[in-house]
C-alpha cells in the first residue's frame, strides 16, 4: 500500500510537470558569452563587455528565464584598464564559478593585461583586485576538485589545462593539451563538468558567426585523452532545419543543473533583421538539456533553437522587476556604461520642473576626443535590448561650448560605425544635425539652423526594428498634452549598424555624448530626461 502511494505521488508529479512556453533570448541585446553557476535556488550569470566600463554585467535569476542585472563585476579602474580599447579589445568571455563560499570570475582583458580572475563573497560585490594568470589564450575557465583548482584556455587554438593556486594565481603544473575540437576554426570557450565518472569538455567552434556551434568530448581522466561525441555538434542553427530561422550563430555555452536535477544550457546567438543582418549583437539564450546517466547531453531534443521554446522550467518564481519611481524620477542602474574608463563620470542632478515632478539631469563633461577618435570619449549609454525602443533627452550645452562643439545622442556600434543626432555650436547660434559615420563614410544626413534655444527641443531616437528615426519636438510650441508635435530629421536603416555592414561583433549601445575643442569644469552638457523605453 505504501509503495502504491509513492507511485501515485510520482505519477502526479510527472503529470503536473507540464511544459511551459518562454521566449528567447532570455537576456536580449549585447550580452554575449554567457556563463552561469547555481548556489541553492539562485542562478548567477555573467557576460563579456569588451570596451565598456564598468565591465562584466552580472545577473540573478530564480528560474533561468527571468533575469535581473544586480551589478557589474569590474567597477573600478584598477580592475579594468581599457586604454585604447575598441569593440575588438577589452573583456572577452568570462566564466563564473562558486566554490567553498566564494565566487570566482575569470576572464581575459585583451590588449590590457591578459588573463586574470577576481573573487567575492557576495556576487553583488565588492569583487577583489585582479589575480593575474600565466597561461595565455582567451575564454579561460575554472574547475575545482579535491582541493585543486584547474584552469582552461585556448593558446595556439588548442584547449590547454593547468593547475593553479586560486589565491595567488601561481601556475602549479605545466600547461597540457586536451583537445583541438572537431576541426572547426577557433576552438574556444572551454568548460569542464564531471558527471557519472566522466569529465565532459564543452567548447565552441566555427567562429562567433553563422557557422558557430558547440561540440563536446569526454574522458575518464581530466588530462585526457578526450573522446569526441559521435553526434557533434550538439548545438548549431547552421543546418538544414535551422537555416531559415531568425536565430543564428548559436554557440559559446555553459551547462548548469537546477535544484530539481534538470540540466540547462545558456549560450549566445543573434537575431537577424531585414534579411541577414544583425545589429543588436550576440544575446543570451536558454535551452533544455537531456543528459541520461553515462550518456552524452542532448540540447533541445536535437532540434534547432527558436524564439519561442517549450520546456518544463525549474520550480521557482520569477525574479521581481525593480520597482519604478512614483514621483517621475529617472534612475540610472548598472546597465548604464561608458566607452573605456571615463575621465570624469557623469553627475546626476535633480531639479523641480513640469508640475512639480522631479526631473533628472545627466551632466556629461565634454571630451576632446570624438566617438570616432576613441580616446576616452565622453559617452554614457546602455545596450539596445529591444528592436522597438525610444531614447529621449533635452540637450543643454554649457555657455562655454565653442563653435564646432557637439552634444547629443548616438546609436553606437563601433568607433567607426555610429549614427549621431546632436546640437552643434555655430558662430551665430546652434544647429541640429544628423550624421552617419560608417567606416570611410562620414556625412551629414540633415542639418537645421535653430532659431530657438536648444533647451526647448526634445530629441528622440526611435526604432521599429527596421529603421532608426531621428526626431525632435519643440516643447515651447506644444499647447495640448495629447499633441504629437514630432518632426522627422531623418530615417536610417538599422542594417547600417549591423555587424555585417559597420563591423564589430558586440551590438548597438545608445546614449548621450559630448565633445569639445577643450576640456574643463565649465565645458559640459546637461541631458534632461535622458530616458530609454521599450515600445
Amino acid at each position: 500500500m505504501k509503495r502504491l502511494f509513492v507511485l501515485l505521488i510520482v505519477l502526479e508529479t510527472v503529470l503536473c510537470a507540464k511544459a511551459q512556453g518562454y521566449r528567447n533570448p532570455v537576456i536580449p541585446g549585447f550580452h554575449p558569452d554567457p556563463s552561469v553557476c547555481r548556489v541553492g535556488k539562485d542562478f548567477y550569470l555573467v557576460n563579456s563587455s569588451f570596451q565598456y566600463f564598468p565591465g562584466v554585467p552580472i545577473f540573478h535569476s530564480n528560474d533561468l528565464v527571468h533575469w535581473k542585472q544586480i551589478g557589474n563585476v569590474l567597477d573600478r579602474d584598477s580592475q579594468l584598464p581599457l586604454k585604447g580599447a575598441t569593440s575588438w579589445l577589452g573583456i572577452y568571455a568570462p566564466t563564473i564559478r562558486y566554490h567553498d563560499g566564494l565566487f570566482y570570475m575569470i576572464t581575459t582583458n585583451v590588449g590590457n593585461g591578459g588573463n586574470f580572475m577576481v573573487t567575492a563573497k557576495d556576487p553583488r560585490g565588492p569583487w577583489s583586485e585582479p589575480i593575474w594568470l600565466k597561461q595565455e589564450g582567451i575564454d579561460p575557465s575554472l574547475w575545482f576538485e579535491n582541493g585543486r583548482c584547474y584552469m582552461m584556455s585556448n593558446p595556439d587554438n588548442t584547449i590547454m589545462l593547468c593547475e593553479i593556486n586560486p589565491q595567488t594565481g601561481e601556475q602549479l603544473t605545466p600547461s597540457r593539451p586536451l583537445w583541438r575540437g572537431t576541426g572547426g576554426r577557433y576552438p574556444e570557450g572551454p568548460h569542464i563538468y564531471k558527471k557519472d565518472g566522466w569529465y565532459y569538455l564543452l567548447i565552441s567552434e566555427g567562429g562567433t558567426e553563422l557557422a558557430h556551434k558547440l561540440t563536446i568530448a569526454r574522458s575518464r581522466n581530466i588530462y585526457g585523452p578526450y573522446e569526441p561525441n559521435p553526434d557533434n555538434p550538439i548545438l548549431t542553427n547552421c543546418c538544414m532545419k535551422g537555416q531559415g530561422m531568425q536565430i543564428q550563430g548559436t554557440g559559446h555555452g555553459d551547462f548548469v543543473q537546477a535544484e530539481d536535477g534538470s540540466w540547462w544550457l545558456v549560450f549566445l546567438a543573434y537575431r537577424n533583421f531585414n534579411g541577414s543582418y544583425h545589429h543588436l549583437g550576440r544575446e543570451t539564450y536558454l535551452a533544455p538539456v537531456s543528459w541520461p546517466k553515462g550518456e552524452w547531453p542532448v540540447v533541445n531534443g536535437g532540434e534547432p533553437i527558436d524564439t519561442l521554446m517549450q520546456a518544463v522550467l525549474p520550480p521557482s518564481g520569477a525574479v521581481p522587476e525593480q520597482p519604478k519611481s512614483k514621483d517621475g524620477r529617472l534612475t540610472y542602474g548598472p546597465e548604464w556604461v561608458y566607452i573605456q574608463n571615463p575621465k570624469r563620470k557623469v553627475e546626476i542632478r535633480e531639479n523641480k520642473a513640469w508640475c512639480g515632478v522631479v526631473e533628472t539631469n545627466v551632466r556629461l563633461y565634454a571630451s576632446q576626443s570624438s566617438l570616432t577618435e576613441n580616446r576616452q570619449p565622453a559617452f554614457y549609454g546602455r545596450r539596445q535590448e529591444d528592436e522597438r525602443f525610444t531614447m529621449e533627452t533635452v540637450v543643454s550645452p554649457s555657455q562655454n561650448y565653442a563653435e564646432g562643439d557637439e552634444a547629443g545622442l548616438s546609436v553606437y556600434q563601433i568607433n567607426d560605425g555610429h549614427l549621431d543626432y546632436f546640437i552643434r555650436r555655430t558662430q551665430n547660434g546652434c544647429r541640429l544635425a544628423l550624421r552617419c559615420k560608417l567606416k570611410s563614410i562620414d556625412y551629414i544626413v540633415s542639418e537645421k539652423e535653430l532659431t530657438i534655444d536648444p533647451t526647448s527641443l526634445l530629441l528622440r531616437v526611435r526604432s521599429d526594428g527596421a529603421c532608426y528615426y531621428f526626431e525632435y519636438q519643440n516643447l515651447s510650441e506644444l499647447t495640448d498634452i495629447l499633441e504629437d508635435g514630432w518632426h522627422l530629421s531623418g530615417r536610417l536603416d538599422c542594417s547600417l549598424m549591423s555587424t555585417e555592414v559597420a563591423g564589430g561583433f558586440t551590438g548597438v549601445v545608445v546614449g548621450a555624448y559630448a565633445s569639445a575643442a577643450r576640456e574643463g569644469d565649465d565645458v559640459y552638457a546637461d541631458f534632461r530626461l535622458l530616458h530609454y523605453q521599450k515600445q
